[in-house]
């Protein structure tokens, strides 16, 4: 691998893209840089869509600051169409052909749509995750619809429906599962937030799905549910997850596919037979890489916190040189979502935990912190309202410590460990 790279492309001109960059910079990177993105904007930041911008807070133009000395050619509009490893070349839509030394992978995720195209393309049907997705929701809700639906029971749900609720739109959340959030925070505390919802005022349906939709002259009417029940709405959020922005690397070689692009602990891109596929690196939601607080097992994860340090750290190690000098991805997962008056911290992952323990306040004062077990190691942390505390907690999860890691604290009741 070439010592001193001359030409480095970043695909996935976003927060991790444009992080990427600013580290190379900060790292005395002289040579010629491109940043080739999908979207006709400069790198924004996405948290703020779902909350300010929706409220009308904020304008949709929430683009992050950039170094005044970084030195970048930002190709926008012009998403990746193919990778040529053994030419060292990247292909876009516009025909162009950008050779590089070494190769930044952060395209990212996007919507993932709904499954019935006749249905997606009623008007009054959206689905949110980019600035543009966030101004067309915002303009619709503006002119108060009589009811929204939202279908999904993860954090942009409900984080939506706190939004429609601050607005005093009545709103309907339709969950398949029995529990909502359950797969990140667990049933106990996933069940806590959806008391708090219904109490806020959201018609909160759990283990609903919808038939189908109703349209009239092109317009969502409603939609009717697999138990029969109709609900009149003109507008609808799909909110049912994401897909992994890895298609244009079909036939290169790499191991990829919709769980992510595989790469190892150095944020070095992986090929089919396991192999370091030369010069190539990846960063932030659409990598696949070992968790060292885990055991090394492969996670994806969707956090703003590690597509910037992922992209940090691919960007020293792709002017490392050899892989001597490179330094291992070690972020701790983080993640943090404000809805319904409450703010919701979580720290690590709570896949596959068997145990919980509240360590401070209580279920009843909606305000606490909670520990996650998993084979007698704390693995994860959730803080509601009471985020003080987090950070020891973060270091319990660091030392591998065992669980519950912290007893005898102040202000902590007696910890009853139980199925989280």
């Amino acid at each position: 691998m070439t010592t001193h790279p001359e030409r480095i492309v970043v695909v996935g001109a976003s927060l991790a893209g444009l992080a990427a960059a600013h580290a190379l910079c900060e790292r005395g990177y002289a040579g010629r840089l491109t940043l080739v993105g999908a979207e006709p904007h400069r790198p924004y930041d996405r948290p703020p869509l779902s909350k300010q911008v929706l409220r009308g807070l904020y304008s949709a133009d929430t683009t992050l600051p950039c170094r005044p000395d970084l030195r970048a050619e930002f190709r926008l509009g012009q998403p990746a169409t193919r990778l040529d490893l053994s030419g060292r070349v990247v292909e876009c839509e516009d025909g162009s052909r950008l050779p590089y030394d070494r190769l930044l992978i952060a395209t990212g995720t996007r919507a993932r749509p709904w499954p019935n195209p006749e249905e997606a393309a009623l008007a009054g049907v959206f689905t949110l995750r980019d600035r543009d997705d966030a101004e067309r929701l915002g303009a619709h809700l503006r002119t108060k619809p009589q009811r929204v639906v939202l279908v999904g029971g993860g954090f942009i749900g409900f984080e939506v429906a706190s939004t429609c609720r601050d607005l005093d739109i009545p709103v309907t959340l339709l969950v398949r599962d029995a529990v909502p959030l359950a797969a990140a925070l667990g049933p106990r505390l996933g069940g806590l937030i959806g008391e708090v919802a219904r109490e806020k005022g959201v018609d909160l349906r759990l283990e609903s799905e919808i038939e189908r939709m109703e349209g009239a002259a092109g317009n969502l009417a409603a939609v009717i549910l697999k138990d029969g029940t109709r609900i009149e709405t003109d507008c609808l959020v799909a909110a049912i997850g994401t897909l992994r922005n890895v298609e244009w690397l079909d036939g290169s070689g790499l191991e990829a596919d919709a769980g992510g692009l595989r790469c190892d602990a150095f944020c070095r891109a992986l090929l089919h037979d396991g192999r370091v596929a030369e010069g190539v690196f990846c960063a932030g939601d659409v990598a696949r890489w070992p968790n060292p607080h885990d055991d090394d097992a492969l996670v994806a994860v969707e956090h703003w916190g590690n597509a910037r340090a992922q992209a940090e750290t691919a960007a020293a190690n792709m002017l490392a040189g050899d892989a001597s000098a490179m330094r291992r991805h070690d972020h701790l997962p983080d993640f943090w979502s404000q809805q319904f008056g409450l703010t919701i911290k979580l720290v690590g992952l709570t896949e596959g935990a068997d145990a919980l323990a509240v360590v401070h306040g209580s279920f009843e004062e909606r305000r606490l912190v909670a520990a996650f077990g998993k084979a007698g190691r704390t693995v994860a942390a959730a803080a509601i309202d009471s985020a003080r505390w987090l950070p020891a907690y973060k270091a319990a999860i660091r030392e591998r410590a065992p669980f519950p890691p912290i007893e005898n604290a102040v202000d902590q009741p007696r910890i009853r460990v139980q199925e989280p």
